[in-house]
């Protein structure tokens, strides 16, 4: 096969792989080395000038920089150094002065300075070290109350406390303390922010007590808060203290004057400009109603302190009730035996109802008048009937046969003269409520139930008469009469038979009280 039949093989652009593993295998040609070398000898040569330079000491705003400068004058070195002169800037020695090795550089900066005062702005660029020589040196006046600010800090530019460029401490708030205007690093010299605050002066009338203040501050509410001026709810202010202070305002302050109202069992603690009580409660919102009132009067003028009292009035009526015992009526009845009884008719209370007028102060009563009465409900009569018809029997006994016409129960004891209550030496002593000799037979009884000179029998004792009373001989109790030498005691209930002959109508005791309940 001939050359020209061969065909040409493509062409193939190498691919990253291919780029750095013909890096790995590459070797540098004469030329580059020659490069290379040259480069070395220029940096040798480049160290060899900058060491065999003059050594220079540049102070700049008191920051020293050690350099070595093939220059010839103070001028050149600077402008090599990149540091820009001022016409105000100050060099020694002078920019023309030649070098010589060893040599010491002072560079004194002046600063940027722009002072806003009176609505215009002054640039300049100075040496001072105070703000206030800076403001005397621009022909700015400071008064007393103006303010300065310096980078927005406050700075006080009283003698014994003149605020420098280079003070450390800041203050907070108007004339305390001194101010740096220095920040970063000696050498570094920023530009300085300087404005002045004019103070104004207000009239102040405050609550008729006038006096002046000076203010820098825009609002009357700032200005009053400054100066230490407490305002209370209540109190008014006008112009208003949102309004923008202006040279010569003159600012009025109302005081209110602190008050205490009591209603509806609170208390209310407040301020208030209002003349009257009765102002004072409808700047509260309380309302009177009916015939609440308060103390003191309504057209009581306010005074510091006042304590107000709303008494709430309410008035109602009530309706009371009571209930009307009934009352028993006793019936004779001449078909039933005597001492028997009979319900005939069932008693029932009634009602008494009365209309009252009952007044309150804040929820006490203090008063109730009676308007109406009336029975509601009459009350029913018990009605009881009892005998009339009297019975004759016979008894029989020991000592042999009695008549007797009632028998009541009641509660024997015994008793002699020497237990009658009087000493042996009374000139009633051992004498009856009759006036008769005390001995056995005769007995004590309470009249209401046995008419006296009455006929008895008792079991165990035989027969008496009823002629003597006494003290603690009450309803159904008998005192059975002894004499001293036979006494026998008693306490027992027993059976009282009142003997015949039966006593008139008229001093018969037809309803006898109802006895207690004997003791078993």
């Amino acid at each position: 096969m001939s050359a020209e039949s061969v065909p040409a093989k493509p062409y193939i652009r190498p691919g990253p792989r291919t780029f750095v593993r013909s890096l790995l295998h590459w070797r540098p040609k004469t030329g580059l080395w020659a490069l290379l070398v040259i480069l070395a000898l220029g940096s040798l040569l480049t160290a060899g000038y900058l060491r065999t330079g003059e050594t220079i000491t540049v102070v700049v705003n008191g920051l020293p920089r050690p350099v070595r400068t093939h220059q010839t004058t103070v001028g050149d070195l600077l402008c090599e150094m990149g540091i820009v002169l001022q016409p105000e800037d100050i060099v020694q020695p002078a920019p023309d002065t030649p070098l010589h090795s060893g040599q010491v550089v002072l560079v004194r900066q002046a600063r940027a300075v722009s002072i806003q005062a009176d609505g215009r702005t002054i640039s300049l660029r100075t040496h001072e070290q105070s703000v206030a020589a800076i403001l005397q040196q621009a022909g700015v006046s400071v008064g007393s109350y103006d303010r300065v600010m310096v980078d927005g800090r406050e700075v006080n530019l009283a003698p014994d406390t003149e605020a420098t460029t280079s003070s450390p401490r800041a203050v907070s708030g108007r004339g305390v303390g001194r101010a740096s205007m220095l920040s970063g690093s000696p050498g570094d010299l920023p530009p300085l922010q300087i404005a002045v605050r004019r103070a104004m002066p207000l009239y102040l009338s405050d609550d008729g007590a006038t006096s002046i203040l000076y203010t820098t501050l825009p609002t009357v509410g700032e200005a009053l808060r400054a100066e230490g001026i407490t305002l209370y709810l209540g109190d008014e202010v006008h112009p208003s203290l949102g309004s923008r202070v202006s040279s010569g305002m003159r600012v009025y302050i109302q005081r209110a004057r602190p008050v205490e109202i009591t209603v509806d069992g609170r208390t209310i603690r407040s301020r208030t400009r209002r003349q009257t009580v009765a102002e004072v409660l409808a700047e509260q919102g309380i309302t009177l109603m009916g015939r609440d009132y308060v103390e003191p009067d309504l057209t009581a003028p306010v005074t510091d302190d006042m304590r107000i009292r709303v008494v709430r009035v309410q008035e109602t009526t009530v309706i009371e009730q009571e209930p009307i015992p009934f009352e028993t009526a006793w019936q004779p009845d001449a078909e039933m035996e005597l001492d028997q009884r009979q319900l005939v008719q069932e008693g029932a209370d009634g009602v008494h109802r009365s209309r009252l007028r009952v007044i309150y102060h804040d929820g006490r009563e203090v008063s109730r008048t009676l308007e109406d009465e009336w029975v509601a409900v009459e009350p029913t009569t018990r009605i009881i009937a009892y005998g009339t018809k009297i019975v004759i029997r016979d008894l029989e006994t020991p000592d042999g046969t009695f008549q007797y016409w009632r028998k009541i129960r009641m509660l024997a004891t015994a008793y002699t003269e020497a237990t009658c209550g009087k000493d042996p030496d009374h000139p009633y002593y051992g004498i009856t409520y009759l006036g008769w000799r005390m001995h056995r037979g005769i007995v004590a009884v309470d009249p209401r139930v046995i008419n006296l000179r009455s006929r008895v029998y008792v079991f165990g004792y035989g027969e008496g008469v009823a002629g003597d009373t006494g003290g603690a001989i009450k309803g159904h109790r008998i005192d059975l009469g002894y004499d001293v030498d036979d006494y026998v005691p008693w306490y027992r209930w027993v059976n009282v038979y009142v003997l015949t002959p039966v006593p008139p109508a008229n001093r018969i005791h037809w309803i006898l009280p109802n006895w207690p309940r004997e003791r078993r």
